[in-house]
């Protein structure tokens, strides 16, 4: 559906995004995930033919966005941060101005117009300006204009941005139900929204792109350990001994617990639910009675900062590099010796 290859935004002397390169295929729901500054909005703009790249190519449905521009955006919808909406419109008025700016015939728009209000639960709200609706409503509206003209693909960016605890999840649902006949693709740099309503993610840090794989897998394969805590009724050294049989435990420490006349133990074990059903095993045949198990895994929150924090570490780490490097070639100017 969407191909990304070697996309790179250069803004003076700042990289917004390096060599990136993915591809959408039809029928999901994509995460664009990133901390700020991460160069997802950069990504989306280059994707939706309102940013030039520095280098590398976007293709929508085979249609190159730079060279056959028209084609290619008929097959997308974008929602930006900032829905650019007439605030003086009603929903109606605005929705028709748009779908006859996309190019729906003139005997299509009413049609058009109805069905991107009803998707979108506005039509109650098609005769009040703008300018009076909620926030929420009025991403909704955003929402309808990018689904004018039935595109193949809509793009979201940053889709529950500013709104209240309910609006988000009303914004949720109806992304999930989009998803149904088109392929979605949507950035945040929430976790939890992320999770809940994409099939599929991509992290992206300091323009680079650096996971995509569903959530489950991206969770399965950042898990090199996972960790029980335990509150067992016990002394120390019986516990430590008969923990030393167990296979599958690395390590074992203890803290205190809020469970009354309990030790509290945290291992690191093998994933999966293996190692934990023999520790259940030997503390029982030990008669060391646990009064309360969790297991611990790697959330999509421990990869997101792993993946991150290592790139912001390479990039200071290069920062660094190069600042050294300047000083030994000053030196150099200067006559001053080397090591």
């Amino acid at each position: 559906m969407i191909e990304v290859n070697h996309l790179t935004k250069v803004y003076g002397d700042h990289t917004a995004v390096s060599d990136l390169s993915f591809s959408i295929d039809p029928g999901h729901i994509y995460g664009l995930l990133g901390p700020n500054g991460a160069g997802k909005t950069t990504t989306m703009n280059i994707m939706t033919g309102c940013l030039a790249a520095t280098e590398g190519t976007v293709k929508v449905g085979g249609f190159d966005i730079f060279e056959e521009p028209s084609r290619a955006k008929a097959l997308i919808g974008y929602l930006p941060e900032q829905p650019p909406l007439y605030m003086d419109m009603t929903p109606e008025e605005y929705l028709r101005f748009v779908a006859q700016a996309k190019g729906v015939t003139r005997e299509g728009i009413t049609k058009e117009v109805d069905r991107a209000m009803e998707v979108t639960q506005v039509t109650s709200m098609r005769e009040r300006l703008i300018k009076n609706l909620s926030k929420g409503y009025r991403q909704r509206v955003g929402i309808a204009q990018a689904l004018l003209g039935h595109p193949e693909a809509v793009i979201l960016d940053e889709p529950t941005v500013g709104l209240d605890p309910i609006q988000i999840i009303e914004i949720r649902e109806l992304i999930a139900e989009l998803g149904r006949e088109h392929t979605v693709i949507l950035s945040s740099h929430i976790l939890s929204e992320v999770r809940a309503v994409c099939g599929h993610i991509m992290i992206i840090s300091h323009g680079k792109l650096v996971a995509s794989d569903t959530p489950e897998n991206l969770e399965r394969l950042f898990t090199g350990s996972a960790t029980l805590e335990l509150s067992i009724q016990g002394w120390k050294d019986d516990i430590r001994e008969t923990l030393s049989h167990v296979q599958g435990v690395h390590s074992v420490s203890f803290h205190q617990t809020d469970v009354e006349d309990a030790v509290g133990v945290s291992l690191s074990t093998e994933p999966g639910e293996e190692t934990a059903r023999e520790v259940f095993y030997a503390m029982a045949e030990a008669r060391l009675p646990i009064l309360r198990m969790d297991v611990k895994k790697a959330s999509l929150e421990d990869v997101f900062i792993e993946l991150t924090s290592q790139e912001n570490d390479a990039a200071l780490d290069s920062e660094d590099s190069k600042k050294a490097g300047e000083k030994t070639e000053e030196k150099a100017k200067r006559g001053g010796g080397g090591e």
